[in-house]
């Protein structure tokens, strides 16, 4: 990464620039000033005591030196959006975000290793946002520490806004609504979420804002709007009010309409690191849910969402 010093900051020394520039941590700033291109002013090594001009070009080398130990598949994966401190890919229903148990070579992390060793740039796996299994979609994904810790407490502040489109069961939910219920892993599971009351020990504040967007066809096409991050937040709130995903085999009723919860994250609004400028990014639907759509909404069809 680099900055050009401006003016209002002449004769700033390395440090100060860096504190009153960029959230760096103690652990990074130490990382970079022990590499040895860590820091550099207009192409030159020099320490964090070294002041700065206007006009100098500062440049911190935050990018992964060496991969991190995943294995490299070559697979499919559209790519919406990248620079070098992120990547956003659109995740295919089916495709684990990173390897687990029984996923080890099938996943998103798989398939950017395999892409930027074929570009011959180290990369280390630091998904800012993860999805299930079968819910598609945006994804947010940090290329070097820098840009993961940045993102990380844009999304602690509220600053990354995720909108997702699902296709719940009956026509009947209200028109928008807010769902506010704590949520907690189930007794029985490590996996299932349920809600819980408020003052449970692992309860945790869990909240939905959604509208509706369409009825048809026995079901409500929503607009989901999580303003926390739960694990299966949105598939066990919606089942919570009596509507949940089509296709949700683990909070609803598995049925011939979608071979998977109909839940697809649809677009991701963040502050780009280094410069803050806002991105917004959408991910088309895929086929399968936009067949259903279609099925289930036919009026859209000259409205697309």
């Amino acid at each position: 990464m680099e900055w050009l010093v401006a003016p209002e900051e002449d004769a700033l020394c390395v440090r100060d620039f860096i504190r009153r520039r960029l959230p760096l941590s103690g652990r990074m700033l130490k990382y970079l000033k022990y590499r040895e291109d860590g820091i550099r002013v207009n192409g030159e090594r020099v320490t964090v005591r070294r002041v700065l001009r206007a006009g100098d070009r500062l440049e911190l080398a935050v990018a992964d030196s060496t991969p991190a130990p995943i294995r490299p598949v070559a697979l499919p994966l559209d790519i919406l959006y990248e620079d070098d401190d992120l990547v956003v890919p659109a995740k295919p229903a089916g495709m684990p975000t990173h390897p687990s148990h029984d996923h080890w070579d099938d996943t998103v992390a798989n398939a950017l290793a395999a892409r930027y060793a074929g570009m011959g740039i180290p990369f280390v796996f630091r998904p800012v946002n993860r999805l299930d299994r079968d819910t598609s979609g945006l994804l947010l994904i940090a290329r070097n520490k820098l840009a993961a810790g940045t993102l990380t407490r844009a999304m602690q502040r509220g600053e990354i806004h995720k909108t997702y489109l699902a296709v719940l069961e009956g026509e009947d939910c209200p028109d928008s609504g807010l769902i506010d219920r704590p949520l907690h892993r189930t007794a029985q599971s490590i996996i299932l979420r349920e809600v819980c009351p408020p003052d449970a020990p692992d309860a945790a504040p869990s909240r939905t804002a959604y509208r509706i967007l369409a009825r048809g066809g026995g079901c409500a096409l929503a607009e989901a709007l999580p303003l926390t991050g739960r694990t299966h937040q949105l598939r066990v709130h919606f089942a919570s009010i009596g509507h949940p995903i089509v296709g949700d085999a683990l909070y609803g009723i598995p049925n011939g309409r979608l071979g998977r919860q109909a839940l697809h994250a649809h677009s991701l609004s963040f502050p780009r690191p280094g410069d803050g400028a806002r991105l917004t990014l959408t991910a088309p639907l895929p086929p399968d849910m936009a067949g259903l759509i279609d099925r289930c909404f036919p009026h859209l069809r000259k409205e697309p969402v």
